[in-house]
């Protein structure tokens, strides 16, 4: 019970960090695009406390980011596509945590990164944002490539990070 508590604390947490971090941290790359670095807090939480908190930390965490800066514009697609960034960097991460080869392990969760950001940006948002708006999902996807590219990019960079923190998790365990 004791630890169902701490995770879910923990989770709660990771919610107001993806939160502040996609608020106060922006990052511009293209022209109307910044880098989210929410998704350094949803990378983190998928790695160190697996594919159910870290799912739940990037769909609430934009939740929570849209409620506060833009009402629901935009929020039900990026919360859905996270779900499935979530899930995929979750199960990964179980698999490559404990393996002695670091580039296998990093190559595996470069590859996932931008499967599953491609998966959740260009395909789950796009076709909810084309049902929403009644456009095209290639009109979409398009309007979404520059996401894709950055989101997956915070992503990938994220991983070293990653590896850090579930060290040093692991030491405050024992």
């Amino acid at each position: 019970m004791k630890k169902d508590l701490r995770k879910t604390v923990l989770t709660g947490i990771g919610i107001a960090l993806f939160t502040v971090l996609t608020l106060c941290l922006q990052v511009p790359v293209f022209q109307n695009y910044y880098l989210c670095l929410g998704y350094v807090a949803m990378a983190a939480y998928c790695y160190i406390l697996g594919a159910l908190s870290g799912t739940i930390v990037g769909s609430f965490g934009v939740i929570v980011y849209c409620l506060l800066t833009s009402g629901l514009r935009g929020m039900p697609g990026w919360a859905l596509g996270n779900i499935a960034i979530g899930i995929c960097l979750g199960l990964v991460s179980k698999r490559i945590k404990d393996s002695p080869n670091v580039l296998l392990g990093a190559a595996a969760w470069t590859v996932t990164a931008v499967i599953s950001t491609a998966l959740g940006i260009l395909g789950v948002k796009s076709l909810v944002d084309s049902l929403i708006r009644s456009q095209p999902f290639l009109v979409r996807a398009g309007m979404n490539i520059y996401a894709f590219i950055a989101d997956a990019a915070v992503l990938i960079l994220a991983y070293p990070l990653c590896r850090k923190l579930d060290g040093y998790f692991r030491e405050k365990q024992q």
